[in-house]
């Protein structure tokens, strides 16, 4: 190797100038660390609390606005769960009450004295007529689903009325004088009978479910209507139709009913104080209040069924005061007792008459037992 090559050097590093991206990052002196030589953290700048505010703000003013919007729905639901009832309801109160007139109207024409056989039946067939009206009604009804069960029973209850009333037109129609009561009494009274099972179809298969599912659906103030088509079941037992037909057969084809008829007065009686007045001697009726009243009891004395018997009270004074009531029907040897309330002002002190009338049933002869008239004094001690 020649002297040349020992002037070589490689010192151009050494003498190399610093960038200018070097000269620009001034040094920084590094402090010692706190608590050892973990991770460092990096520090949070400070911000301001109201964003955040405004924003719990704002998801609360949600969460209201929907409890409000569920409960405005619930609210609506609620309102048209009770429309849809209280109309179906109403619909049915108006079947209701038709069907209950029209057992009015079977009672009535049961009782009208000295009316024919084939008159009854007319009449009968007539109310059952209307009653199919109502049947037609309610299967034109359109039920919450709930009750449509419900309202299968009331289409049943009165589909019951309507072959019950036909049916005793049909056996009325039947009736002769030669008929034997007994026999045609039994075929009446099964007639009579799906009446009085149409009640209680109504009332347990129709009223009382449905009260139950209102209450269960939360649904008030919504009525569920009775529906009584039989006042008197008494009037439809087998005794109380033999009664009738012989009623009927005993008219003939005359006005005036053959056999005995009759009526007669039993007893009055002051209430509350329960004293039974003497025709005789003077009454004292003590304690007189508002509550006045009096009981007036009447027997059938004759060998027949009456209908439709007048009784008037009339307690004779100087403002007199006048009462009438109606016995529908009374069997043979049967006593009824009407009761008179709500007369009015008494004379106190002043000797006074209670009088009491019973109107003639068709066929009467003996009459003199219709009326009494007792003498009376009222007084408040």
């Amino acid at each position: 190797m020649g002297p040349t090559d020992d002037d070589i050097h490689f010192d151009f590093f050494e003498d190399e100038p610093a960038t200018t991206e070097v000269q620009q990052q001034p040094t920084k002196s590094r402090l010692p660390r706190r608590g050892g030589s973990g991770p460092r953290r990096p520090s949070i700048p400070h911000r301001s609390l109201a964003p955040l505010l405004r924003l719990g703000a704002l998801v609360v003013g949600l969460v209201v606005l929907l409890v409000v919007f569920g409960l405005l729905l619930q609210s609506c639901a609620s309102t048209s769960k009770h429309d849809t009832y209280a109309h179906y309801m109403d619909k049915v109160s108006v079947i209701a009450k038709s069907s209950a007139d029209n057992g009015a109207a079977v009672t009535n024409a049961l009782v009208t004295p000295g009316i024919k056989a084939s008159e009854l039946s007319q009449k009968l067939s007539g109310i059952a007529e209307q009653e199919r009206q109502n049947v037609a009604a309610a299967q034109d009804l359109d039920p919450p689903g709930t009750l449509r069960d419900e309202n299968g029973h009331m289409i049943e209850s009165l589909q019951l009325r309507v072959s019950g009333t036909q049916g005793l037109a049909n056996a009325f129609a039947k009736t002769t004088a030669a008929t034997k009561p007994s026999e045609e009494a039994s075929i009446l009274s099964e007639q009579a009978n799906r009446l009085i099972a149409s009640d209680v179809v109504w009332e347990d298969l129709f009223r009382v479910p449905s009260l139950a599912e209102l209450k269960e659906q939360g649904v008030v103030g919504v009525p569920v209507p009775p529906s009584q088509f039989v006042t008197d079941p008494d009037l439809l037992g087998t005794s109380s139709m033999a009664a009738l037909l012989n009623r009927i057969n005993s008219s003939g084809s005359g006005s005036t009913p053959t056999g005995l008829h009759g009526t007669n007065i039993v007893q009055t009686k002051a209430l509350p104080s329960g004293l039974v007045l003497s025709q005789t001697a003077q009454n004292t009726i003590n304690g007189v209040s508002t509550n006045l009243a009096f009981a007036v009891t009447i027997e059938d004395s004759g060998n027949f069924q009456e209908a439709g018997i007048k009784v008037t009270l009339t307690i004779q004074q100087k403002n007199p005061i006048v009462k009438t009531q109606t016995i529908d029907l009374i069997n043979p040897q049967q006593q009824k007792t009407l009761t008179f309330s709500n007369l009015g002002e008494v004379t106190f002190a002043i000797p006074a008459h209670v009088n009491v009338d019973v109107k003639p049933v068709p066929g009467e002869t003996r009459v003199d037992n219709n009326r009494a008239s007792y003498p009376v004094i009222f007084s408040l001690g």
